[in-house]
């Protein structure tokens, strides 16, 4: 049977983050996810949660410099260190809230780095951070995107996503699909969730 979480980076949002927990639990959701905790406070977080008796289910790494049109870096060989330290942080906010799933963006296209070698640094850093989430029990999820929205994205389509996660190998590693997403690039959603249903760890 679905569970359903509240996205308050895009439901209540005509109120301050903190209020929409509130919100949230007053509409009848057990459990909520966000984009990003990082500039938050994230004490301030749990407490809310604890308040409303939430669950906080999902966010993603570290992903850039988001308002500036970036979506993750795990495809730059150059940022590797700095995704590493990302996921240092971000699995510190996913014990401390008791969160159990984060989230990785791949990143944009470089012009400048060969296609294949963007694509094993996100092999490699996929199973890097699907091993250190294991360690403390968070599953590590991928998300692909549209290339309508979000022009560029490396990983658009479920089956690159599917490549993907037969390359890393890892059993902690599984794909988010989001259906308006998949539905822009590809369709045939009930199929593909009913195909695939077990390398799916998250379904927005």
């Amino acid at each position: 049977m679905p569970r359903f979480a509240a996205n308050l980076s895009m439901l209540f949002t005509e109120y301050p983050l903190l209020e929409r927990f509130d919100r949230a639990a007053e509409a009848g959701f057990k459990a909520v996810e966000f984009l990003f905790p990082y500039a938050e406070d994230v004490p301030a977080i749990k407490a809310a949660l604890e308040r409303n008796g939430l669950q906080q289910v999902l966010f993603n790494l570290p992903a850039g410099n988001f308002t500036a049109g970036e979506r993750g870096l795990a495809n730059d060989p150059g940022r590797v260190e700095e995704f590493r330290e990302g996921v240092s942080r971000a699995l510190e906010i996913a014990v401390a809230l008791n969160c159990p799933k984060l989230n990785c963006l791949v990143g944009m296209t470089l012009e400048d780095v060969p296609l294949e070698t963007q694509w094993s640094t996100v092999v490699e850093n996929l199973r890097y951070v699907a091993g250190q989430a294991q360690q403390v029990n968070v599953l590590q999820i991928f998300e692909p995107l549209n290339t309508i929205d979000t022009p560029g994205f490396l990983l658009s389509t479920t089956a690159q996503a599917l490549i993907v996660l037969d390359e890393v190998g890892h059993e902690n590693l599984k794909i988010q699909y989001d259906v308006y997403h998949a539905q822009r690039m590809e369709g045939n959603l009930t199929a593909t969730l009913e195909q695939f249903l077990g390398q799916i760890g998250h379904v927005q």
